[in-house]
């Protein structure tokens, strides 16, 4: 294939007021022809073509493609057996609560048995309900992804404009009813919303065209919905665990309970030998328990992170599609496999510093509704609330782009920490900017579709008329449950697109020049956007 007859294949569209391609083709030998005559009825952006680099009998490949090789060893070992130990801790501490709560008929009855299964209270009903509120959310999820794709910049640019609506809207409430400190947080929000729209609304093109891209490669890798279900699953399973582990643990030993009894029978004697029955070992034990739930979460949710971005979405940036045969075999697989093993001590040790950051926020939540008869303490618990919330959210923004790098490269957390602010450094805010649109677009979405599955629990209720809920008690709460599964579902599958967008980011920041070389029409379209980005290659 001769180079004009390559580079005049269907391409990415180039925007309006993009760069003549001619400067991006210093050092790659001829310069590409014309490409402006792009079909999208033709090719996906998806399906860009790459010709593999020629080399010389006997040469290797070239060391920007080594770089897709992450290093065979174990990082961060001592944050990774903490993870364990603090895990292996709370399987251990569930089993005994669980086991006397469970030898005390805790467990009794339950949905649909014949305890509950009357018009007391839920039964069977509400769990095939909320099934369909499931099926039902992911059903729009899906459609709200394909119209996402088809119509990126009108719902990305509605979608601005209404969050900007919204912080109005609730910071004017807020201050209608009295409730100040939360009155000031919002209206400083609304104001920097204001002030960044136009920067926002300028940068749509770029974010509009990796949101179509990370689209493209989801839906020809069907491993990145794979692994969001998955971790769906995984976490609501272990959410349920953690419920049941804090419930037994206050049935075990709070001090009158019927379990908690030495082998005497007298109340509040000696349980496990060293653990007594306080309302201080129960506060201690819940602290844990919650310590572990809230880390291992973070842990679940950044392994699905590091398996779509160092498989589908990085072997896609640094080999191209598939059908081009250079894609390495099984690369979410693979992913999966360094990400939950050689990789996980350092994810550990990222998810620990958000662990610990929730954990703070927490308790100054509790200080806020502790103290609300005292206005000057509850407005500076919620000020340092918020202020720690915000860093918490920072954090984690930067820490998802550390992940990458982990994935990517094989990094240990502190190399890939630094790595990560000096890629944030070198290539300015865009990033940030692109993942707010990203994520602003999403989010709604997610709102979206949990309004339509919590519409759908209502219509059912109505239509069915179950014994349980003949006053109309348990309304509000169903429907409730259906919207938190909506929003769910639909977020579970947005975390996959951003790590898409990030991971595309992360690649241009490292290694721009493979863009270039594989696809130099989609790197014009992106350095017309953002270009930084090419102070890499010229």
């Amino acid at each position: 294939m001769s180079n004009k007859e390559y580079y005049n294949q269907p391409q990415y569209p180039i925007p309006a007021g993009a760069p003549p391609q001619e400067p991006y083709n210093q050092g790659y030998g001829q310069p590409p022809p014309n490409v402006s005559g792009y079909d999208p009825n033709q090719s996906k952006p998806y399906a860009q073509q790459y010709q593999q680099p020629q080399t010389v009998q006997g040469e290797k490949a070239p060391p920007d493609y080594e770089r897709f090789k992450p290093h065979r060893r174990i990082h961060d070992i001592p944050f990774l057996v903490l993870f364990w130990a603090t895990f292996i801790g709370f399987v251990v501490i569930s089993a005994i609560a669980l086991h006397s709560w469970i030898q005390e008929g805790g467990l009794g009855g339950g949905i649909g048995g014949d305890a509950t299964g009357d018009s007391i209270t839920l039964n069977s009903h509400t769990a095939y309900l909320l099934l369909l509120a499931t099926g039902v959310a992911f059903f729009f999820s899906v459609v709200y992804l394909m119209l996402l794709r088809t119509f990126t910049s009108v719902i990305m640019k509605v979608t601005l404009v209404l969050s900007i609506v919204l912080n109005i809207a609730l910071a004017v409430y807020m201050w209608i009813t009295k409730y100040y400190s939360g009155a000031i947080i919002y209206t400083i929000i609304a104001v920097i919303s204001i002030l960044c729209f136009w920067g926002f609304w300028s940068r749509i093109p770029l974010a509009t065209l990796l949101l179509q891209i990370v689209i493209d490669v989801a839906n020809h890798h069907k491993s990145v919905y794979v692994v969001a279900v998955v971790g769906l699953f995984v976490q609501a399973a272990f959410s349920v665990w953690y419920v049941f582990t804090v419930t037994a643990t206050y049935a075990k030993w709070t001090p009158g309970n019927p379990t908690c009894n030495d082998l005497g029978g007298s109340t509040n004697g000696v349980i496990t030998g060293a653990t007594r029955c306080s309302s201080t070992t129960v506060a201690g034990l819940v602290f844990f328990e919650t310590f572990a739930y809230l880390w291992t979460s973070q842990v679940i949710a950044n392994i699905c992170l590091a398996t779509v971005a160092g498989g589908p979405f990085g072997a896609w940036y640094y080999f191209g599609p598939r059908q081009d045969g250079l894609m390495p075999p099984h690369p979410t697989r693979s992913s999966f496999g360094r990400a939950s093993t050689l990789s996980l001590g350092s994810i550990a040790f990222g998810s620990l510093i958000v662990t610990i950051l929730e954990l703070i926020r927490l308790l100054l939540n509790a200080v806020q509704n502790n103290n609300s008869n005292d206005p000057v303490s509850a407005i500076l618990a919620c000020c340092a609330a918020c202020l720690v919330g915000f860093i918490e959210n920072m954090v984690q923004f930067f820490n998802r782009y550390a992940y990458i790098e982990i994935a990517l490269y094989g990094k240990p957390y502190i190399a890939a920490a630094k790595d990560t602010w000096r890629l944030f450094q070198d290539r300015g805010i865009d990033a940030l900017v692109n993942d707010s649109l990203v994520g602003i677009t999403l989010n709604f979405g997610g709102y979206i579709v949990a309004v339509l599955s919590a519409a759908f629990a209502y219509i059912y209720l109505r239509t069915t008329a179950p014994s349980y809920n003949g006053d109309g008690q348990y309304t509000a709460p169903v429907i409730l449950f259906a919207f938190l599964v909506g929003f769910m579902c639909m977020a579970t599958l947005a975390s996959t697109i951003e790590a898409g967008v990030s991971t595309i980011f992360v690649g241009l920041g490292e290694d721009p020049q493979i863009l270039a070389e594989r696809s130099p029409p989609l790197f014009a379209a992106i350095a017309a956007q953002y270009p930084r980005v090419v102070q890499g290659v010229v």
